[in-house]
């Protein structure tokens, strides 16, 4: 998306950037208020579909999760178990979806860059809006072309949050080139739902060495040397031992 959002997207008359037909999973946000109008999809995904709306004067996105039955619900011949299933189906969405939302506030404020949590609304999150210097939609990491010198800052700025955010005790458990976005300050770290306690899961070693590993394979494509890099058994066994210490500069506010 190349318009200047910061500058053009109020701007109803714009070309290009009219408000769409408000989709029926947003319009009870905007009857409470809590939306404007929608500008547009940004994308749409397996779990979930971004849109960019209006806030008052604020440009902001709008996650909504899809439902079960659109994403890996089966429908099954008899109905008392298709209930039973159905029930529970929801019961892990809600968990799901409401750990993204706390994953946001706590990892915020413990000084990770993510997405600033506004509201949380009818299964829809409303969220900061990254961009990066031009203020267009920041690229996703997974679409870029990097110099060895971006490879090795990200990296290494990756790998501080990623410290950072073992330190006040959560693994972000899928992350990915395709789950950081490169805003105007650097790398932000979105989609969370998968985040796990590294205190009580019990594969929590092996899912932040699979997040670090899939940082380094991304990286070493650019500077080829980083994938000599092992960091996540080091990190670990700071953690498991007690010595872990948070990055004082994990990225720049």
């Amino acid at each position: 998306m190349s318009f200047n959002l910061l500058e053009d997207a109020r701007r109803t008359d714009t070309p290009g950037i009219k408000p769409m037909r408000i989709p029926e999973r947003l319009e009870p946000l905007v009857e409470e208020g809590l939306i404007d109008h929608v500008i547009c999809q940004l994308m749409s995904g397996k779990e979930a579909t971004i849109y960019i709306v209006h806030c008052g004067e604020e440009v902001r996105c709008a996650k909504v999760y899809k439902d079960s039955n659109k994403r890996n619900f089966q429908h099954r011949a008899c109905c008392a178990e298709a209930r039973k299933i159905k029930n529970n189906r929801r019961t892990r969405e809600e968990a799901w979806q409401g750990i993204e939302v706390d994953m946001l506030c706590k990892l915020a404020t413990d000084g990770i860059r993510v997405p600033k949590f506004y509201n949380f609304f009818a299964g829809v999150l409303l969220m900061e809006l990254i961009t990066d210097a031009q203020g267009n939609v920041a690229p996703r990491l997974s679409d870029m072309q990097l110099t060895p010198e971006q490879a090795r800052e990200y990296y290494k700025n990756l790998i501080g949050q990623t410290v950072r955010m073992l330190y006040t005790g959560v693994v972000h458990g899928d992350l990915s080139p395709y789950n950081v976005l490169i805003g105007e300050r650097g790398p932000v770290i979105i989609d969370l739902p998968q985040a796990v306690n590294a205190t009580d899961h019990y594969r929590a070693r092996h899912i932040i060495k699979r997040d670090i590993d899939h940082l380094t394979a991304y990286f070493s494509r650019f500077a080829p040397e980083l994938a000599r890099s092992d960091y996540a058994d080091e990190i670990w066994s700071y953690c498991q031992y007690g010595k872990l210490q948070a990055p004082a500069n994990a990225f720049v506010h």
